[in-house]
């Protein structure tokens, strides 16, 4: 397990390094966004721990960039817990929050957690529903042949969509198994991601059927 710390301050990286590698993973370290960026470049990583406010490039406009390239899971690391920012982070593709102070022990089950749905996803099967294709293993959806351009969250969601067909699904149990914790507020995150997800799918959208006073099932 390759993990990239993402933190202007010292002593944190330091804390996670030493967990990482206690944990029998290799830790790699930026003090800003604009490194971050530059090591994504040239190395691969299985996961990235970034914190959100740093100097010269903050954590969201570097996941911004580093998702431009490589599509690595990320997990923000923020003194700011603010609902707002949480949604946003999603909305660019982040795979979990942890809002400061945290724990070490909880930032690599959480770590742990995100590796493991992300293992999870790979299903040697390309399944077809009419014209939309779905690549488990690639991670490509396809509508009529044209690639659409999913962010990592939207293909989560459908993946999970795929492999409970024919299940209602609460918008609660949604967030507890896509995005791995319980998600403390309102659910306008799952609508909202199952809205811009739809809009990708174009006319197959008719497959995500909304569940008035639920959430949503995948049928075919």
């Amino acid at each position: 397990m390759k993990v990239l710390i993402v933190d202007d301050e010292e002593m944190i990286r330091g804390v996670l390094r030493e967990y990482v590698e206690f944990e029998g993973g290799t830790a790699f370290e930026a003090s800003d966004g604009m490194q971050a960026v530059k090591m994504c470049r040239e190395e691969n990583f299985d996961i990235i721990l970034m914190d959100v406010m740093m100097p010269r490039l903050d954590g969201f406009s570097a996941v911004k960039e580093i998702k431009k390239i490589k599509d690595i899971p990320v997990i923000m690391l923020s003194a700011r817990g603010e609902e707002y920012d949480k949604l946003f982070g999603f909305e660019i593709g982040v795979d979990d929050y942890v809002t400061k102070p945290f724990s070490p022990k909880e930032v690599m089950a959480r770590i742990n957690a995100v590796l493991k749905r992300r293992c999870g996803d790979d299903n040697k099967d390309v399944i077809t529903f009419e014209g939309l294709t779905i690549d488990m293993v690639g991670r490509n959806v396809f509508v009529d042949g044209e690639k659409a351009e999913l962010t990592p969250k939207e293909y989560e969601i459908l993946f999970y969509f795929v492999k409970n067909k024919g299940i209602a699904l609460t918008r609660e149990k949604l967030l507890m198994d896509v995005w791995g914790f319980d998600f403390y507020g309102d659910d306008r995150t799952v609508d909202t991601h199952i809205k811009m997800l739809r809009s990708n799918l174009k006319q197959y959208r008719k497959f995500i059927v909304t569940l008035r006073g639920l959430g949503y099932k995948f049928e075919v």
